[in-house]
């Protein structure tokens, strides 16, 4: 594991671009608008944090768990496993990978079952279709997918070393600026930038929000200050579809727009060179 960010494969492998990022969506983009699709991404979102909250693992699981599944839609389309299996898997697997202890599979498909019968019944009305063999199906395709490259780093531990620097007596920012980084998995900053801008962010939303005059210290930090506002704009962005966005209302018909995929999981599909090799074999 590396205990490195700079050595990490989060760093190496998993840092996109948005270039990157709107040519793998194009497919999904042809049957959704992109309003739509960021709206498919926070309510899954919002579903592993409820799966998350239900199965009582840290919140750290559960961040992990979100940028499993943004992973895996930023390199495949949303037809190529439903994200309602995709999610669950996602919280399996970062349960292990984050050391909180294994998850049965008969106590997670509980779990989904309870959470869309009692708190997302207006998305999907029918009995939750999937079992634990669909669960490990899934999490051998998005291990493969990931490359094997399971190491998050998140921005809790820079926000609460930031938070610290700045005074080491009064740590009110803290709680509302930890609420903006767990906001922040609803976008794609996860994807784009590394963890660290993303607690800046967080901390600078944070402080405008409870009026501290934290401009000088700010200055004084040799950090990208166009990336941090950039980060900004894009969490306040979310902020603002959030506030228009009735999504018990709006979610089906969101929903029903999204690429179908199949019942059971499919393979991505193999990248060219991956197609050459075999046929070379």
């Amino acid at each position: 594991m590396a205990g490195n960010f700079w050595q990490s494969s989060h760093y190496q492998q998993w840092l996109l671009d948005k270039q990157d990022l709107a040519r793998e969506r194009q497919a999904d983009l042809k049957v959704m608008s992109e309003d739509e699709y960021e709206k498919c991404m926070i309510f899954f979102a919002n579903f592993i944090q409820a799966l998350g909250e239900q199965s009582k693992v840290r919140q750290q699981v559960i961040a992990t768990a979100t940028v499993y599944f943004k992973r895996f839609y930023a390199r495949n389309s949303l037809k190529c496993i439903d994200p309602w299996l995709m999610a669950p898997t996602c919280i399996f697997l970062a349960s292990k990978v984050e050391e909180f202890g294994l998850i049965s599979n008969s106590r997670l498909i509980t779990t989904c079952q309870t959470v869309v019968k009692n708190k997302f019944s207006h998305a999907y009305p029918q009995e939750y279709p999937y079992r634990s063999n669909n669960v490990l199906e899934c999490e051998f395709y998005l291990l493969e997918m990931m490359d094997c490259c399971l190491v998050v780093f998140h921005p809790y531990r820079p926000l609460v070393q930031y938070v610290s620097d700045i005074s080491s007596t009064d740590d009110s920012i803290l709680p509302l600026a930890w609420r903006i980084v767990n906001d922040s998995l609803r976008t794609d900053v996860c994807l784009l930038y590394p963890p660290y801008l993303i607690a800046l962010s967080a901390l600078h939303i944070a402080c405008v929000i409870q009026q501290k005059d934290l401009k000088q210290w700010f200055a004084e930090l040799s950090v990208d200050m166009d990336k941090i506002l950039e980060i900004t704009r894009q969490i306040l962005h979310l902020y603002d579809l959030w506030k228009n966005y009735d999504e018990k209302k709006e979610i089906a018909a969101v929903l029903h727009n999204m690429p179908r995929p199949k019942t059971s999981p499919s393979p991505p599909p193999q990248s060219s060179s991956q197609d050459n090799q075999q046929q070379q074999q």
